[in-house]
């Protein structure tokens, strides 16, 4: 069944011809996906919208479950092969809702790409005490999984791609206290253990997945320009972050590393569908690449750090994702 990436032993460049500042199309480029199902959460704004785009063009039938069906169905009009559905990450039975519908209707699902997340709030909890980052950022898209599984499992090929961030560096999964009951709460360790999260999930999925062929990746899409994900943030914590003045203005040497939406989708894309990701799961990717393991003192510089990339700590999150949901998945 081929080699698994734990350690990251998969986690080095393979030459995609790519680079930081491809763009969606470019990755796309001569990739017919008539007949092709696929399900893109966040899919009406920001990454997600242009990740959207970029597959409907290419023939694809594309499925966007969205919180606000009214603001997603504007943003979205004018893209072909769109189809709309409701899902609130922090309302379980909406997800379980959702993904009934979708087998209801007896499709395949060639690509699940879980690219809805929040970032940066308040401390927020859902029905059950889960702090919202984890809950949407990761917990969701478990579920959500699981529930599409039987869909995924009858399409030879298919892949699921969970955009995790950069932002996993800031943070492992702290299994003691997830929630942060019994220490202060903050938000950028609890984004980051959230990412570290989907990086852990994917490296099991792809491990259980592949004897389906069904392939798992992870991605940091870049920090981006213009989206919605940092709406909640406070003008301190920006400056704290080091990325404003004290007007609330961007520094300059902060908005020329951004890099644009069509950048932004580009590597979501190139995990969906590049021929080069066949024979290659599990792992985390940048730049429309794999990227390589981040080295010890490279916080906040390109890479996946190794704890991310533990199949013991990522069989342990999947325990915990069990027990927490009670949603398995029937292999």
């Amino acid at each position: 069944m081929g080699q698994n990436n734990d350690q990251g032993a998969l986690q080095q460049p393979i030459g995609s011809g790519f680079n930081a500042a491809s763009i969606a199309n470019d990755v796309i480029r001569g990739i017919n996906l008539t007949g092709k199902i696929a399900i893109v959460t966040g899919g009406n704004t920001g990454i997600g919208l242009e990740t959207t785009r970029v597959l409907a063009k290419a023939g694809a039938t594309v499925i966007v479950p969205a919180r606000d069906i009214e603001k997603a169905r504007k943003n979205l009009e004018g893209i072909p092969n769109v189809e709309l559905g409701k899902i609130d990450f922090m309302d379980l039975a909406s997800i379980d809702a959702f993904a009934e519908s979708f087998i209801a209707t007896g499709r395949p699902l060639h690509l699940l790409i879980n690219n809805a997340g929040i970032m940066w709030v308040p401390l927020r909890r859902d029905i059950r005490g889960i702090e919202s980052q984890l809950a949407t950022n990761y917990l969701g898209q478990y579920q959500l999984t699981a529930r599409l599984w039987p869909a995924l499992k009858k399409t030879s090929g298919a892949r699921v791609v969970n955009v995790s961030s950069l932002g996993h560096q800031m943070a492992p999964f702290d299994f003691e206290d997830p929630n942060f009951l019994h220490h202060e709460y903050q938000t950028l360790q609890a984004y980051g253990q959230s990412k570290t999260a989907c990086n852990l999930f994917t490296l099991a999925l792809d491990d259980i997945g592949k004897q389906f062929n069904v392939r798992a990746y992870s991605l940091h899409p870049g920090s981006i320009h213009g989206t919605e994900l940092g709406r909640d943030a406070s003008l301190e914590l920006f400056q704290q972050m080091g990325f404003m003045d004290s007007d609330g203005n961007l520094l300059p040497e902060v908005l020329a590393s951004l890099k644009t939406i069509p950048q932004g989708a580009a590597t979501t894309v190139w995990c969906a569908t590049s021929p080069m990701l066949e024979n290659i799961g599990g792992v985390y990717c940048e730049d429309a690449d794999v990227a390589a393991l981040s080295q010890e003192g490279d916080a906040g510089h390109s890479g996946v750090k190794l704890y991310s990339m533990d199949m013991e700590s990522a069989r342990k999150l999947w325990a915990w994702s069990e027990q927490i949901t009670g949603v398995l998945y029937y292999l």
